[in-house]
């Protein structure tokens, strides 16, 4: 499942629009909301049973979702509203611990992240999702290449720009793209033409669009891409399916990660990703081979209806499967997409899926972060919201593993100090008088202009 690129709106008179709620704040007293930011959305199908919320401490931070405080009109008289100060990010304080050897508290914690958008508003948000974590560092960004043309496939795609800016700000950061393997790739192509297209690409008549992509990367400074190829190519959805023809679809691959590791600076990791599951073919099938696949992936979503965790893990090429051939390939595993699904919002499985990848260590994770996947973006998952947010609040990477006599705990995080403005908000700075005047600052939602979408 990926983003529908096509559904990318343009966001015009967003600047004017932002002068008129400044405007009418300052008129009528100060305003708060919740953002949800809904990215393209791809129909996934809702609890077929309830679930029971697992006693998981969470932070006492609101979550998204908080209402706008009605202000009556001035001839009738109300209570003050009050105004919230600066929103204080929360420390974390850890445990006080004292191993033997003397040394503080390490935590190595599988990088992760989330799918936030493929565009300007992912970077810009991976800012505003690590604060609501508390400050947890998010070191792996994900987007994707829309698969319309094959233009786009060879990275003539202005916000790579953004990403690779991202990336290069930290060296400890990672950056996951997903690559189409064929044009028109979300448009319902039959299986006798995708069985050409793959034997077209297997005799190497599309290398040069990725040698293009290669050199792009390369040049852009983000030569140690992570490229998730060809992904859920057991299903049925895309172009770059493998099921009318595994042979071929193996054949392409090959040729495809060959030609970009011929371009020189290179330093590309190539990550086979089906979904979880059999799907219409056994992935198995459609392993390309250990010189040319570098990971392992899953995308693994709660589905079907009705499934427990424990289904997910021992079912025909579920999760455990996954993680045995990875391990029989001396591959890592990743889960480039994952989150909530056909059983609505369910912390149960946001539980058990945090501590399976605690447990099996993937080299790196991103929760797919919009309705009715998404847990900070989408506004129909709070329970799951609240796990997921006190499982990750405040954690970081740290290199040195397992420093003896440190319990495997997460710390809790402390209470935050003072009045918070809601998630996702922005405070904006009047200056002292005014704010004086209005008793404290007016907050913005970073994307109030999306709530209609």
């Amino acid at each position: 499942m990926a983003p529908q690129h096509r559904r990318v709106r343009a966001r015009g008179m967003a600047v004017g629009a932002a002068a008129v709620v400044v405007s009418a704040a300052l008129a009528a007293g100060p305003a708060v909301g919740a953002a949800r930011a809904d990215d393209s959305r791809p129909a996934r199908p809702a609890p077929t049973e309830p679930v029971v919320a697992p006693a998981v401490p969470h932070p006492t931070v609101p979550t998204p979702g908080i209402p706008t405080p009605a202000i009556s009109a001035p001839e009738i008289p109300v209570p003050a509203v009050p105004v919230p100060g600066i929103p204080v990010v929360p420390a974390v304080h850890p445990p006080a611990l004292t191993p033997p050897s003397g040394q503080e508290q390490n935590r190595d914690v599988p990088a992760f992240g989330a799918f936030l958008a493929s565009d300007d508003r992912g970077v810009a948000r991976m800012k505003q999702l690590s604060r609501w974590l508390g400050g947890a560092e998010l070191r792996v960004g994900h987007t994707y290449l829309p698969g319309n043309h094959w233009s786009d496939i060879e990275g003539d795609i202005r916000f790579l720009e953004s990403w690779a800016d991202w990336r290069n700000a930290d060296d400890d950061r990672m950056l996951v793209l997903n690559v189409p393997m064929q044009e028109r790739n979300e448009e319902g192509v039959s299986d006798e033409e995708v069985r050409r297209l793959l034997r077209r690409g297997a005799a190497g008549e599309f290398d040069h669009h990725f040698r293009a992509l290669a050199e792009r990367l390369v040049a852009l400074k983000v030569p140690d891409t992570i490229l998730v190829l060809g992904w859920e190519m057991n299903g049925v959805t895309y172009t770059h399916r493998c099921g009318p023809d595994p042979e071929s679809w193996k054949k392409y691959w090959n040729r495809i990660v060959r030609t970009m590791r011929a371009v020189p600076g290179q330093k590309f990791r190539f990550d086979f990703t089906p979904s979880r599951g059999r799907d219409a073919v056994p992935w198995t099938q459609c392993y390309p081979g250990d010189d040319t696949v570098d990971i392992v992936g899953m995308d693994s979503y709660d589905q079907p209806s009705g499934m427990s965790f424990d289904e997910q893990i021992r079912e025909p090429y579920g999760l455990q499967a996954h993680v045995d051939f990875a391990k029989a390939h001396d591959k890592p595993i990743s889960y480039p997409e994952w989150g909530l699904f056909r059983n609505g919002d369910n912390p149960e499985y946001m539980r058990r899926m945090l501590e399976w990848m605690e447990e099996h260590r993937p080299l790196y994770n991103t929760v797919t972060d919009y309705c009715p996947h998404g847990v900070w973006q989408c506004d129909d998952n709070p329970d799951s919201s609240r796990v997921y947010r006190s499982f990750l609040y405040g954690r970081t990477h740290d290199a040195d593993p397992d420093v003896p006599g440190v319990p495997d705990v997460t710390p809790a995080p402390s209470a935050p100090e003072g009045p918070l403005l809601p998630e996702s908000c922005s405070p904006l700075d009047l200056g002292r008088w005014v704010e004086h005047w209005l008793g404290g600052k007016l907050c913005l939602r970073f994307d109030w202009w999306s709530r209609s979408r």
